[in-house]
């Protein structure tokens, strides 16, 4: 059994899709250019040149071939074409040795020896008109050395190679995934130190401000330069219901301006509040300040809908307005486990508010009722059904979005999607629509939970388009559909995530079959991230999702999921493979009057796991060794070793391998982790755990963020041993990638805290 493994890990080392990182000099992904280049017609379709480079470049040829005759010209042109269009080259970065900010940019890219050494007996004569670099004017007459400096230590990338490169051609310009299909995204800091960040949207004003929401009752207006005003836009602490328990889900839980917001100031919050002995959630009205257009007046609250909460867990908290103009309000079941309320539940209940999705209109709310009844909400007619209802039999849903369509075809435009937390079993996205029922109680993602109810045949529900267990996770944080500019590998991808496995996942239509085809998100491995300004880390409580207003995808995470514990972090979602041409999306923000002081953003994460490589020593401060060189173990004799010795260790160091690409539509979701987990008793009230989370140290897991969502434990006593031990949480092997993976990676303790079977961790759920 073992020859067989090992020859597995073999051919693994041969397939490196990671290893590929596309760069630019401007230290930004390749692009497709909006017009085709001309001269460097080698990257007309994809590359690190607009067409207005390309001219340039073209004209430089020009000036330097213009000093030789018909022969020069003859056996140099097609030389100098090549060295001035590798600026064009989708590893630009690689072939001029940009990724060593310590070393001067290359003047002329790396080539390969072959191709350097018949350059050099070609036409040597044309190197001080490319490079005025003194090093290579010393070594002009020795084509040995020559060529050794124009080496590169990565001899994969040097030119002409690197064209011929299958393992960095072959995907070139698509979305980096790994061996198990495994997409591999970067991360942008936007926003730190806030607590439990539960929203962030935008007004649609052409201000690009985005607002980001703490559960505690606080909104902070942040500028298109990430810095924030040190003054809040809205404080309403005083009147939200919340707590410092970790997961308690009442407190401020949503926020949506009026489409109109820039001409009528309105817009409208969903939160928690106590009156008297009772426990409500608050639909209310503001308006903007009349003297800062960063503040809301807060005297202008007006309180459009009051509906009262049993109990103190699924509150909903979604609140968003649609293209047809009107407000959506996404409300819970009312708590407790199995919607034991009624005969049938909140859910199922036409006449209860709870566990459904409204429907109102708040225009023209200034004389006369708060709200309206749009004159198609489905059961206006139906008697005994509240007229506010638009779609029932909701459990908790937790963030939706409305997709803005494909830019071009605006395909999509307009549908509405939520993630809907499950009880025991699954976790549910569903496309929302008029008069639908989403099968609560009766169903739990594709399967029955109420089996009289499932029975029932005028159920007539409507099955969500993914559903998955909860060895994935147990909490889904509903996300969007990406419709920005930058990245347009992602155009047409629903993005979500798990608040309790910190899951980052993606489901994209098939237009053929009308399938959702399914692939996890995982931070990129190696060199997938090495950008200025971008990690391949986050917290692991997936809290919420957001858009800025030119569409650009964010998620806001937490290290401890507490209403004031401020571990809460906002991040931008990067596709390091591709990004859009220079001048494609850029926009001028309106003015903002700014009244409050500003407060400087300043990031906290930094990249993990990957050291920037240094160029090797010119030739002439070459020394010979003192003493002979530490060598670094074969990984594969390393493990071999623990194969060997396996029988002596109490515990096999294991973990899962990653779900593979798969297509899903109404069956159960294939691929899960492995691994029975043990039953422990409830750590706090109302925070169990189906399995024992604790590390045989008896601390808190922590997740290794170089693998989506991965439970690793620290051992015991780091300053004797300070390498990472996995510990068998789940059964599996160890994939290559994790093994690398294991040494220098950045790995933060986070708490992990769960659900049993009939109540759930709070926040979402």
């Amino acid at each position: 059994m073992l020859l067989p493994f090992l020859l597995y890990l073999s051919a693994l080392l041969c397939f490196t899709p990671a290893r590929a990182h596309p760069q630019c000099l401007d230290f930004k992904p390749p692009f497709q250019p909006l017009q085709e280049l001309q001269f460097c017609a080698m990257y007309k379709n994809f590359g690190c040149c607009d067409f207005a480079r390309d001219q340039e470049l073209m004209k430089k040829f020009y000036r330097i071939m213009d000093n030789f005759d018909y022969y020069g010209y003859a056996n140099c042109a097609g030389y100098v074409q090549d060295l001035l269009c590798q600026e064009c080259s989708p590893y630009a970065a690689h072939l001029f040795d940009a990724e060593d900010p310590s070393t001067p940019l290359r003047s002329i890219p790396g080539l390969c020896p072959d191709y350097c050494s018949i350059f050099y007996s070609k036409c040597r004569s044309t190197i001080p008109l490319l490079s005025d670099d003194p090093h290579l004017s010393q070594l002009e007459h020795d084509r040995t050395r020559f060529c050794q400096y124009l080496e590169l230590d990565d001899s994969d990338y040097c030119f002409p190679r690197v064209l011929s490169n299958e393992v960095l051609n072959k995907n070139l310009g698509r979305v980096t995934a790994d061996m198990d299909g495994c997409l591999q995204l970067c991360l942008e800091e936007v926003a730190n130190g806030l607590r439990n960040p539960l929203a962030m949207v935008h007004a649609n004003d052409g201000t690009h401000r985005f607002f980001i929401a703490e559960q505690v009752g606080l909104v902070w207006v942040y500028l298109p330069d990430k810095s924030k005003l040190e003054k809040p836009f809205l404080n309403i602490t005083k009147t939200v219901l919340t707590s410092p328990w970790e997961g308690d889900e009442r407190g401020f839980l949503g926020l949506a301006f009026h489409p109109r917001f820039k001409y009528n100031g309105k817009l409208y919050v969903y939160y928690s509040v106590e009156v008297g002995f009772d426990e409500r959630i608050r639909i209310s009205e503001f308006r903007i300040s009349a003297s800062d257009m960063n503040v809301v007046d807060h005297t202008s609250e007006r309180v459009i809908l009051e509906i009262d909460e049993p109990a103190s867990n699924h509150n909903g908290g979604q609140l968003l307005f649609a293209d047809d103009g009107y407000l959506y309000i996404f409300t819970g079941d009312g708590g407790m486990a199995g919607d034991p309320f009624g005969k049938f539940g909140n859910a199922q209940n036409k006449s209860a508010l709870l566990g459904k999705v409204l429907r109102i209109d708040v225009d023209n709310n200034e004389k006369g009722p708060l709200y309206r009844i749009p004159p198609d909400n489905p059961f206006v007619h139906e008697r005994n059904a509240r007229p506010e209802v638009y779609a029932y039999g909701v459990r908790n849903m937790w963030r939706c979005s409305v997709d803005r369509g494909d830019p071009l075809s605006r395909e999509g435009k307009g549908r509405l999607f939520c993630g809907d937390v499950g009880q025991n079993k699954y976790e549910e996205i569903d496309l929302v629509e008029k008069g639908r029922n989403y099968g609560w109680r009766a169903k739990e993602g594709f399967s029955c939970y109420d089996k009289k109810l499932c029975a029932n045949s005028s159920l007539d529900d409507v099955l969500p388009i993914y559903a998955y267990p909860h060895k994935m996770g147990k909490s889904v944080t509903g996300g969007y559909v990406y419709r920005g500019c930058e990245y347009p590998n992602l155009n047409g991808m629903y993005i979500f995530g798990d608040f309790m496995s910190g899951r980052l996942m993606s489901l994209k239509e098939n237009r053929n079959t009308r399938r959702w085809d399914y692939s996890e998100i995982c931070m990129g491995l190696g060199r997938t991230c090495a950008f200025p300004g971008l990690i391949n880390n986050y917290y692991p409580y997936v809290i919420s999702f957001g858009e800025n207003e030119a569409g650009e995808l964010y998620f806001l995470s937490t290290e401890v999921p507490s209403a004031t514990s401020p571990t809460g972090v906002v991040y931008k979602m990067v596709d390091p493979s591709r990004r859009a041409p220079p001048g494609k999306c850029h926009y001028t923000p309106l003015p903002v009057q700014v009244k409050s002081k500003l407060v400087t953003f300043e990031p906290k994460e930094t990249l993990i796991g990957v050291e920037i490589p240094t160029k090797r020593p010119k030739l002439s401060e070459v020394k010979p060794t003192e003493s002979p060189q530490q060598t670094t173990k074969d990984w594969i004799q390393e493990l071999l070793d623990i194969l060997r010795t396996e029988d002596e260790y109490d515990v096999m160091y294991k973990t899962t391998a990653f779900p593979t690409t798969m297509t899903t539509t109404t069956t159960t979701p294939r691929h899960s982790r492995r691994g029975r987990r043990k039953k422990v008793k409830p750590r706090a009230v109302g925070v169990d755990s189906d399995f024992d989370s604790r590390c045989p140290d008896h601390s808190s897991p922590f997740l290794n963020y170089a693998q989506p969502a991965q439970k690793m434990c620290l051992e015991s006593d780091r300053k004797t041993s300070p390498s990472l031990a996995p510990f068998p949480l789940t059964e599996g092997l160890l994939t290559p990638a994790q093994l690398c993976a294991l040494d220098g990676n950045k790995h933060n303790r986070k708490p992990a805290r769960f659900s049993d079977a009939t109540e759930d961790l709070v926040l979402g759920v």
